[in-house]
């Protein structure tokens, strides 16, 4: 089921829309297609902090499914140490380009998924090659289960925003799948499509192009209060 943005989320895309129309880094020149990237990613914990309550879930019936949220200090603890796990079990994958592991500052964990390893262009079938390490991160988001996920899909600029809509929606959607099939509890998925709106690279080349083909997965804290 695709999550339509709340209020929270459409104050922070507008935020992120307002930064990018100023178009300049803290020297003064104008950002690269890296520090929007790096813009979206900070900001986007905030996004994904407001889709708690996902599937129009309220924030009781998702603590109730997780078996009780998070408290205090051991937010911080707690999803420290799923990053760390993700960070080794995902280690070649890192290394050679195809997965990025961020922490964003509300103890949300970004893991993005690249277009070399996840899709072809025009597919919302997820390469069998890419299965492998799929099974990886659903391995530690099961052994860490007092989480929520949310799975955003992307797309190139290539097409209609309708058809870019769709697509990202299917993909996102592909990997929830997935994740079910592996034994990740329904109730923790969501799945997002952003369309064509959030690229981190230009869509000029095929290189950029291949870049904005990505789904992004936020893990987030269930906090009890």
């Amino acid at each position: 089921m695709t999550h339509i943005l709340k209020p929270k989320q459409g104050v922070c895309l507008a935020l992120i829309a307002t930064l990018f129309a100023a178009g300049c880094a803290s020297d003064g020149q104008p950002m690269t297609n890296t520090q929007k990237g790096a813009l979206i990613g900070v900001l986007g914990g905030a996004v994904a902090g407001a889709a708690i309550g996902h599937k129009n879930r309220g924030k009781g019936a998702l603590i109730g499914a997780v078996g009780g949220g998070l408290a205090g200090a051991g937010v911080g603890a707690y999803m420290d140490k799923q990053a760390q796990d993700l960070q080794k079990v995902l280690a070649p994958e890192v290394q050679a380009g195809n997965i990025d592991i961020a922490k964003l500052s509300d103890h949300t964990i970004k893991v993005t998924m690249t277009a070399a390893t996840a899709f072809d262009s025009a597919s919302s079938e997820i390469k069998p090659g890419f299965y492998g390490t799929m099974d990886k991160i659903a391995k530690v988001v099961t052994t860490y289960n007092k989480t929520a996920l949310t799975i955003v899909g992307h797309t190139d600029a290539q097409g209609s925003e309708a058809y870019n809509q769709t697509l990202s929606e299917k993909r996102a959607e592909s990997v929830a799948g997935y994740f079910r099939t592996r034994g990740v509890a329904d109730a923790r998925l969501d799945a997002q499509g952003h369309g064509k709106r959030e690229p981190i690279a230009s869509n000029d080349t095929e290189a950029g192009r291949a870049q904005n083909r990505r789904v992004e997965l936020y893990v987030m804290p269930v906090v009890a209060n």
